[in-house]
């Protein structure tokens, strides 16, 4: 039986001492459901010859990669919201004209040619509500989250001004 801690010494590249700590780190968490405080993860990043600027600009980049990912997330949620109400909106529209149409003319004619364009414009629609790559999603986020930093930075406005009428 061939006992891995007996083989020659091993040697390892910056990158594969980073995916190995990584999955001992994620089984041992996987095992023990065990949180890190930041006394530990200093003590860690010593252990293993991190300066401590470095870690915390590390930190710095993972809160800030944190945040952007649970922005998009926030977007993504609200295209696939608004894309739900506009597919709503078509299939009871829609359902409303095939009946005002089959009662009104004994068949169905008129309605469909409304139902087929119209399904084109939804099934566009999905394609970009969708999508969460690419240029046109940069784009569609980018103005998005301009337009929630100013909603945002208006709401703050105005409640500094209600603070400072009210008191």
């Amino acid at each position: 039986m061939n006992n891995f801690a007996d083989n020659a010494i091993r040697y390892y590249s910056q990158e594969d001492v980073r995916q190995i700590l990584q999955l001992a780190i994620a089984r041992q968490a996987e095992d023990t459901d065990q949180e890190f405080s930041y006394q530990q993860l200093l003590e860690i990043a010593a252990e293993l010859n991190i300066p401590p600027e470095s870690l915390q600009i590390a930190e710095r980049e993972w809160v800030d990669k944190r945040g952007e990912i649970q922005k998009r997330e926030e977007f993504n949620s609200y295209r696939l919201g608004r894309f739900k109400k506009r597919l709503g909106n078509y299939a009871i529209v829609n359902i409303l004209l095939l009946v005002v149409d089959l009662i009104g003319g004994g068949g169905l004619s008129w309605s469909l040619y409304v139902l087929l364009i119209w399904g084109i414009g939804v099934g566009l629609d999905a394609w970009n509500s969708l999508q969460t790559q690419g240029e046109d999603y940069e784009k569609a986020f980018q103005k998005w989250h301009r337009q929630h930093q100013i909603k945002r930075s208006f709401n703050n406005l105005i409640n500094k001004f209600l603070e400072l009428t009210s008191g």
